[in-house]
Protein backbone atom coordinates (compact mmCIF):
# COMPACT_ATOMS: atom_id res chain seq x y z
CA UNK A 1 0.00 0.00 0.00
CA UNK A 2 1.20 3.51 -0.81
CA UNK A 3 2.02 5.58 2.27
CA UNK A 4 2.27 8.99 0.67
CA UNK A 5 2.37 10.76 -2.64
CA UNK A 6 4.39 13.59 -4.12
CA UNK A 7 2.61 16.73 -5.28
CA UNK A 8 3.50 18.63 -8.45
CA UNK A 9 5.90 20.87 -6.54
CA UNK A 10 7.71 17.83 -5.11
CA UNK A 11 6.37 18.07 -1.57
CA UNK A 12 5.17 14.94 0.21
CA UNK A 13 1.41 14.53 0.63
CA UNK A 14 -0.28 11.98 2.90
CA UNK A 15 -4.03 11.60 2.28
CA UNK A 16 -6.24 11.71 5.35
CA UNK A 17 -9.64 10.10 4.89
CA UNK A 18 -12.88 11.28 6.50
CA UNK A 19 -13.95 8.68 9.05
CA UNK A 20 -16.60 10.39 11.15
CA UNK A 21 -18.35 13.65 11.95
CA UNK A 22 -19.03 14.54 15.60
CA UNK A 23 -22.47 15.45 16.90
CA UNK A 24 -21.21 19.01 17.34
CA UNK A 25 -21.86 19.37 13.58
CA UNK A 26 -24.26 22.24 12.89
CA UNK A 27 -25.55 20.81 9.60
CA UNK A 28 -24.47 23.79 7.50
CA UNK A 29 -23.73 21.54 4.50
CA UNK A 30 -20.46 23.21 3.50
CA UNK A 31 -18.59 19.89 3.54
CA UNK A 32 -21.30 18.23 1.48
CA UNK A 33 -21.11 20.99 -1.15
CA UNK A 34 -17.33 20.63 -1.67
CA UNK A 35 -17.25 16.82 -1.66
CA UNK A 36 -17.32 15.41 -5.18
CA UNK A 37 -17.38 11.80 -3.98
CA UNK A 38 -20.80 11.55 -2.24
CA UNK A 39 -19.16 10.53 1.05
CA UNK A 40 -21.63 12.20 3.44
CA UNK A 41 -25.25 13.29 3.63
CA UNK A 42 -27.35 15.54 5.82
CA UNK A 43 -29.77 13.92 8.27
CA UNK A 44 -32.20 15.11 10.87
CA UNK A 45 -31.61 14.45 14.55
CA UNK A 46 -34.28 14.39 17.24
CA UNK A 47 -34.00 16.09 20.62
CA UNK A 48 -33.25 12.65 22.12
CA UNK A 49 -30.25 12.24 19.79
CA UNK A 50 -31.77 9.75 17.35
CA UNK A 51 -30.52 10.18 13.79
CA UNK A 52 -33.39 9.90 11.33
CA UNK A 53 -32.86 7.91 8.16
CA UNK A 54 -33.59 9.09 4.66
CA UNK A 55 -33.81 12.58 3.22
CA UNK A 56 -32.76 15.61 5.19
CA UNK A 57 -35.69 15.29 7.59
CA UNK A 58 -36.50 18.98 7.24
CA UNK A 59 -40.22 18.25 6.81
CA UNK A 60 -40.40 16.00 9.85
CA UNK A 61 -41.85 17.54 13.02
CA UNK A 62 -39.53 15.40 15.18
CA UNK A 63 -36.34 16.99 13.83
CA UNK A 64 -34.55 19.16 16.37
CA UNK A 65 -31.63 20.03 14.09
CA UNK A 66 -29.63 18.79 11.11
CA UNK A 67 -26.17 17.22 10.97
CA UNK A 68 -23.93 15.53 8.44
CA UNK A 69 -23.21 11.82 8.65
CA UNK A 70 -20.53 9.80 6.88
CA UNK A 71 -22.43 7.07 5.11
CA UNK A 72 -19.91 6.10 2.40
CA UNK A 73 -16.41 6.45 3.94
CA UNK A 74 -14.85 4.19 1.30
CA UNK A 75 -15.54 6.81 -1.37
CA UNK A 76 -13.30 9.40 0.33
CA UNK A 77 -10.09 10.16 -1.60
CA UNK A 78 -8.41 12.06 1.25
CA UNK A 79 -8.33 15.49 -0.39
CA UNK A 80 -9.25 17.36 2.81
CA UNK A 81 -11.64 19.83 1.15
CA UNK A 82 -14.35 19.08 3.71
CA UNK A 83 -12.03 19.83 6.64
CA UNK A 84 -10.97 23.14 5.15
CA UNK A 85 -14.55 24.46 4.94
CA UNK A 86 -15.91 23.11 8.25
CA UNK A 87 -16.62 26.00 10.66
CA UNK A 88 -16.89 23.67 13.68
CA UNK A 89 -13.81 21.47 13.07
CA UNK A 90 -15.98 18.47 13.96
CA UNK A 91 -14.55 15.93 11.52
CA UNK A 92 -12.15 13.09 12.20
CA UNK A 93 -9.73 12.11 9.45
CA UNK A 94 -7.45 9.07 9.41
CA UNK A 95 -4.48 7.93 7.33
CA UNK A 96 -4.44 4.72 5.31
CA UNK A 97 -2.61 2.97 8.19
CA UNK A 98 -5.47 3.74 10.56
CA UNK A 99 -8.26 2.55 8.23
CA UNK A 100 -10.17 -0.65 8.91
Amino acid sequence: MVDSFVSRDGSRWLPEYLSEIAVSCIGCGRCFKVCSRDVMHIRGITDSGEILSGGDGSDDDEVERLLMIVDHPGRCIGCGACARVCPKNCQTHITSHERD
